[in-house]
This record gives C-alpha cells, structure tokens and sequence, in this order.
C-alpha cells in the first residue's frame, strides 16, 4: 500500500450509541422517502396494505446511488452542527436526486419552499407524487431542488462545479459525491487535478466522495474492478489523501463514516490554519473520501431469483411490473416496511422530534445554503468605463488594431477593480488570445510546483486570478460553479474547440432557462460570457482543423430566453458589447471577435449607437441615401463578422468604383437575433423595422461569419426568401492566406461583385466586363498566394477610400 506524508488516521467509535441509533434513524428516514419518491402515488406512510392502485405506472429514478448519496448527507450535517461548518452538497451520480431530495425535505426546506409538500402526510403523499411525474420534476437535481446548482444531466462535471464555487468562497466546503460511473467520463478524470489551482489562504475547499458502487446502468465501473492498492495509488497520484469507508454493516459503516468524514474536515481545517496563519500558499494534498458501499445498499437482495443488491440491476428501479404482478407489489411494501417508517413518523406524517434535531438549522442546511442559491449573494461588478478604452477612428476602415487586445485592456481594469469576484477562464491562449494585458494585475494561478525559469514570462503565481488549463471542461466547469454561487467571469477559447463543450453549453442553457421561468425563489446570476478567438477566417498558419465557426448554430437551438449571440465588427464595438455581457444576469452571451489585426470603423459614440441597436446602415459606406429616392436602394449589402464586413465593404468599394449610378446600402449585423422574429426572439425585428432595414423586395447580398444556412434558418419568415443570399463558411480550406480561404468559400469582394451583377437586373449585360475583371482577379490572387505565401500587398493593405 502507497502511504500519504500527510494520512491522519480516523477516530474509531466516533459516535455514542445514542447518536449511532438517531443517525441511523435519520438515514433510513431518507431512504424510505426515496423509495417512495420512485415507487408511491398515494398510501405515503402505508396505512393501508400496499396495492397497485397506490404505485406510479412509470417508474423513475435510480435507486442503486442513491442510499450512499443520502449517508454521505447525513454524515455531513453531524460535522455542519458540530463545528458550524458552511458547506454545500453536489451529487454528482445521474438520476440520484432521490438520495438528496430525502434529506431536503426532512430538513424542512422543501416544504418552506414549496408549501403545498408539507412536512405530513398529505404533503409527503404530494411529495412522492411528484418525483418524475408529467408537469413536476424530473429524477436528477434538478433546478427546483433547494440546495442544488449540478443537476447531474449529464455525467462528467461535478468536480469541476465544485471547485469553482469555492475559489474565492474561503469558508465555503463544497462536498461532491462523484458516482464511479461518472469518473470514467473525460471531464471528471480531468477535474480531479483542480486541486492544483485551489490556494487554501483566499479558497474554501472540496471533498470529494467516490461512491464506489461497482456497476454502471448494466456493466462493472473501471475503478471498482482494480484493486485497492492500484486505486489509492491514482489519487494519490493526483494530489489527494484517499481515506477509504469500505463495507456494507449500517452500524460498523456509520462508525467508519463519522470518523473518517471528521478527520477529513479537520484535515481541511487545519491546512486552512496553517496557510492563513503563515501567510504561506502551497499546494496539501487534500483529503477525499472513497466510499465503496453495495449497489443499491439496504434494498432487496434478490428480485425474481436474480441479485439485485451489490449487482447492476440496482442501478434504477430493482423491481418493476407493478400492476400485474402482485408478488412485486408484496416486496416492495416488505422493503418499505423494512425501514420501520412507524419509528421515524409520527401519526400525521411528520418526522418525530428527536431525529428532527439532527438538521442543521436554518442557512446551515445545505439545502438552504445562501452559496446554493448564488444570486442572492451576487454583487454587481464595480465596472470601469469602456470608454476610455477606445480606438481613435480619424476615418472608418483606415485604422487597423488587434480588438481582443483592448478588450484585454478593459478587462485588466475589471480584474483591478473587482479583485476577489472576478476570474478569467482560458486554456493556454490568454496571451494568445491577445488579453494579456490582464496580467499587469492578476497572474496565472499556479499551486503545483514552481521552476526557477518560470520567472521568466510564464507569469505563473499562487495569488493568480487568471485560470488556465487544457481542459475546456474543466475551465467551463469552473466558471459555472463559480458563476453559480454569485460570482463573474469570462471563458474564452478558439472558436474551432469550443464544440469540446457543446454539450456542456446546454446543461448550463437548460438550468437557466428552468431558473428563469420555472422556478422564481432562484435569484438572478451572472451571465455566462463565452468569448470566442482564433477564428475561421485566419488560420493560414492551423489549417481545416481549425475551421469551424459551428459553436453559434448550436447556441441558436436553445431557448431565446437565455441566449445571446454578439459578432463585434471592431475593437469599440467590442468593448461595448462586452461591457453590456458582463454586467447582464441569467445568459449564455456568445461573442465571436478575432485576435489578428482588423480594421476599425466606428468612434466610440457610434459603436455604442450600432451595439445598442444591434444592426445598422453605415451611412458612410452606403451611397442610396441621395435625396430622389433613398428609401430604395439598388441592392443590400449585409454582413455579420469581421472578415465578412472587410470583405463586403471591398466588394462596395469596387461596386461604387465600377458602377457610380448603383445604390447600395450597407447593413451590418451585431447581435445575431436581430435577424430574427419578434415572435420568435426578445431581440429580434419587428416584420415593419425589418422590411424597412432590408426591403421587401431587393436583393440581399449577406456575408456571414459562420455556416450560411444559419442565415437562412433566422430569417427563414422573412419576405421573399428567394431575394437573400447567403455567402459563409463551406468547409473549404486548409493551409490559406486569408483572401484565399474567403475565395475557396467566394466571402471574398470579388465573388461578392459577381453576385451582386448577377442578382441586379438592372447591370445587365453592360456589366460582363466587370464580372470578367472579378473572375481574373480571383485566378490572379489565388496565383500569388500559392507562389509567394502571402496576400497581395493591396489586399493586405486595403484601406476603405471613400
């Protein structure tokens, strides 16, 4: 066996005999109401001899973690009364919530919550009614748990969840139960190693609980079929003193559990202690707890012949076919019963008074701790002004600046200013990204060793705010524990890898949107601030790999109550967009702004105007607005993104050059719900605000970012759909110059003349030596940048002229 320096050994016989019999007591409470929870509609208490008519026709839920889930609970409100802790609990097993909504209610916050799921027997009949039953709630821990911010919806996240709340949270403990089904996942295996980026002076601390139970939903788990040595030695490996509370014998498991819990809380406390008297941030190795329990601990042993106890069969419901087969209904009121739910209730429902003393007592139950329910504890940023920031604009389209670099300016002054509730959430890019000034102020925090050339620009620090790690789950994980608990930040990455967290970009959509329409308790949160670079358009040097502006098309599948997409045109609008995201509550604020230099082309006043609309004409780039006729321009240039604006403002030069009697007018796109609906997105236009913009019946050249068929699914309610005309990303390229991949996907000014001549009748045939002049000018600039590597000097160096 790998020995820890730092292994304390538990206490034995921690509890009296009186609390041993309370304690378990209170766990067979819990686990009496999750079986209830799973099985009963009615006959709560089992007054009456059980019959089918009192059990659910669908059968949710798993019951297999949800004993162990419940135990760990209880265990930890003994160390909450005892030592007046401030802690949360996240379960991280799917589909546990019974094993946590059990000790919820008979804390009394369910039902302060939720009046009508009182604490006897009509509300416990309600309260088991409800569990996974059309229009109530659903079998994790769901938003509508008191207590809960990690549904568990999908398995992977509930380390990196609870690290994030307690950064900057020093007296918070957040207790995860990790399911061992779940630590096979890619997200969780990385999470362990959040350890590294926890400072134990300014941080509050996180037990992890490994619920070994053996199976997933049909096979064995990978970490209980090695052997102990092998599996202490793994997280010992990343960082941990493994305690171990192994067996199945409630009584000797609750003396195993009470010491081995209290040593690790006093473990906590005592390299908190340290640090903070000493003023000295290292890197302890934390306790965890490994908790191998059967699966499906105390239910049948056997059902139909068949192990259901300690065997995968009790990972969700170990008996089912209720209403035809009465021997089942037999066994479950035997296993009901076998809890001895007479000695826990009394005669009207109510848990008896000697076991309600047990729960902590008001913000000290974990179900009604202010951390669970974050908004009420958020602050509002102290926010520097945007403005003075700005990019100076002598003249649109003839400065040229890297944007994300003064949004890393304004970033700078926000960490400066909000200094213990702000982080910034990154892989390895933030210089990359350009937002290195950041670290004028806040370094990267680093609790893993430190090398002597490390001083050396790797700006590397035990008090850095700045959190970075190849993980983008890891970092998302992050940022949303610590969103959720009251908090702000942002999370940036390439554009191309932010599909690594697709899935996990739902999830976070989904709770938001339940939080803000369903459940009205839940105070308002930050939003979170996703902030794309390194995009599509410039990846001469990172190839097809690297190409994929898709990250927006899943955004707009979500519900428009929580979403928001944003493609700054500049360095001002940038800033400004960003400064609205940050401040917001309740969103997912998607913002797609590369790192290269572009070109500016709006003063402060009016990026601020243009962002504040969320789409606009330019008036200096159009040329219909000339007294005769200006509400009828010759065709619409419109455009989304920074190399699409470039490249549509090229194609008008060349247009105004070549046909001086062709109006146009030039659109550009901020927020990307504009385009839509009002019926359909709280952003988008009115049929009358959109058809005035566009016009119901010219052509429509739009140069988009992203893949064009997002354009079309926006405005698919449009008028004259025919008249749209979409130019975007075709998965096209490789190893391109910029104007050669915007060729390879005809979103360069050439292609974009030719459509234009092609879709306005009124150039005709006088335009064919222009669309010839356009043809050769692409065979031309695709010529050079194969031969010589780069643009042409006229393209790299386009200015707008007029």
């Amino acid at each position: 066996m790998v020995a820890s320096p730092e292994r304390l050994s538990p206490q034995e016989n921690s509890l009296s005999p009186d609390e041993l019999k309370k304690m378990d007591a209170y766990w067979r409470a819990c686990n009496y109401l999750a079986v209830g929870m799973i099985y009963l509609r009615d006959n709560p208490l089992l007054k009456e001899t059980l019959k089918p008519e009192h059990i659910k026709y669908r059968l949710l839920g798993h019951w297999g973690a949800s004993p162990a889930l419940s135990f760990s609970y209880v265990h930890l409100n003994r160390l909450i009364n005892k030592y007046d802790l401030n802690a949360i609990y996240l379960a991280g097993p799917g589909h546990g919530a019974p094993g946590v909504l059990g000790p919820v209610y008979l804390e009394g916050t369910y039902s302060e919550v939720y009046p009508d799921k009182s604490e006897d027997e009509e509300g416990m009949q309600k309260f088991f009614k409800q569990f996974s039953f059309p229009g109530h709630i659903g079998s994790h821990c769901t938003p509508e748990t008191p207590g809960s911010i990690h549904e568990g919806g999908e398995l992977g996240y509930s380390v990196s969840h609870a690290y994030g709340t307690v950064y900057d949270n020093p007296d918070l403990i957040a207790a995860v139960v990790v399911g061992d089904g779940e630590a096979e996942t890619g997200p969780l295996a990385t999470a362990w190693h959040s350890n590294k980026f926890l400072n134990p002076i300014r941080d509050g601390a996180v037990l992890p609980i490994l619920n070994l139970n053996g199976y997933k939903i049909a096979n064995p788990t990978v970490l209980s079929r090695i052997s102990a040595e092998e599996l202490e030695s793994l997280f010992i490996g990343y960082g941990y003193t493994p305690y171990v509370v192994e067996g199945d014998d409630p009584a000797i498991m609750h003396q195993k559990m009470a010491g081995t819990m209290e040593t690790c809380i006093n473990h906590i406390r005592a390299i908190q202690e340290e640090a903070r008297r000493t003023g000295k941030a290292k890197r302890p190795r934390w306790p965890m707890i490994i908790l191998r329990t059967p699966k499906g601990w105390t239910g049948p042993k056997e059902v139909n012949g068949h192990k259901v106890e300690g065997f995968w069969r009790a990972h969700q419901v170990p008996m089912g076919g209720m209403h035809s087969n009465p021997e089942h209904v037999r066994l479950l009121e035997e296993w009901m019963k076998s809890y001895k739910p007479e000695e826990l209730f009394d005669e009207n429902g109510k848990l008896i008074p000697e076991l309600k003393e047990l729960a902590p007592k008001g913000d000290r139950r974990m179900s009604a701790n202010p951390s669970a329910n974050g908004g009420i504890l958020r602050k509002d940023l102290k926010m520097p002004d945007f403005r003075n920031f700005a990019v100076e604009i002598p003249k649109p389209g003839t400065v040229e600046v890297e944007n994300t670099k003064f949004l890393g300016y304004f970033l700078r002054e926000v960490m400066r200013d909000n200094p213990n509730n702000f982080r910034l959430f990154g892989p390895d890019e933030t210089a990359s990204n350009r937002l290195h000034p950041v670290y004028e102020v806040s370094k990267k925090v680093w609790m893993a060793d430190f090398l002597p050339e490390d001083l050396d620009g790797s700006e590397l620090s035990t008090d850095g705010r700045v959190m970075e790690i190849l993980s983008e789950h890891t970092l998302q994980g992050w940022l949303e524990g610590y969103l959720l608990t009251g908090r702000h930040g942002l999370f940036h990455t390439y554009e191309a890898f932010a599909h690594v967290v697709d899935s996990m970009f739902n999830q976070h959509a989904k709770w938001l949107d339940i939080c803000k329409n369903e459940v009205p308790w839940r105070a308002s949160v930050s939003s979170l601030n996703i902030l794309l670079s390194s995009l599509v358009w410039r990846q001469d040097h990172n190839g097809f790999s690297h190409q994929d502006p898709g990250f927006v098309d899943l955004v707009t599948n979500k519900s428009p109550d929580v979403v928001r997409v944003y493609f700054p045109p500049d360095a001002n609008c940038l800033l400004s967009v960003s400064d609205h995201c940050l401040c917001s509550t309740d969103y997912v604020n998607v913002i797609i702004s590369d790192k290269q230099m572009h070109l500016q082309y709006l003063n402060m006043e009016d990026a601020v105007k243009h962002c504040t609309k969320g789409i606009g004409i330019w008036e200096w780039a159009s040329n219909d607005d000339c007294g005769k006729d200006p509400d009828m321009p010759d065709v619409i240039m419109a455009c989304c993104g920074d190399i699409p604006t470039m490249e549509s403002l090229a194609a008008t030069a060349i247009l105004r050059d070549e046909f001086p009697d062709l109006k146009v007018r030039f659109i550009n796109v901020v927020d990307l719900f504009k385009l839509m609906s009002e019926g359909e997105h709280p952003h988008g236009l009115s049929d009358r605000d959109f058809n005035s913009l566009f016009t119901v019946d010219k052509p429509v050249m739009f140069n988009f970012h992203g893949y064009p068929w997002l354009i079309h699914k926006l405005v698919y309610r449009r008028a004259n759909q025919d008249r749209i005309h979409v130019r975007g990303y075709k998965e096209k390229g490789n190893i391109n110059t910029p104007l050669e991949l915007a060729i390879n996907n005809q979103v360069d000014r050439f292609n974009l003349v030719i459509d234009v001549i092609d879709r306005v009748p009124k150039l005709g045939s006088a335009a064919a030596y222009v669309k010839e002049r356009m043809k050769n000018a692409i065979i031309e600039n695709l010529q050079y940048a194969r031969e010589q590597g780069i643009d042409r000097e006229e393209i790299v160096n386009w200015k707008w002229p007029y």
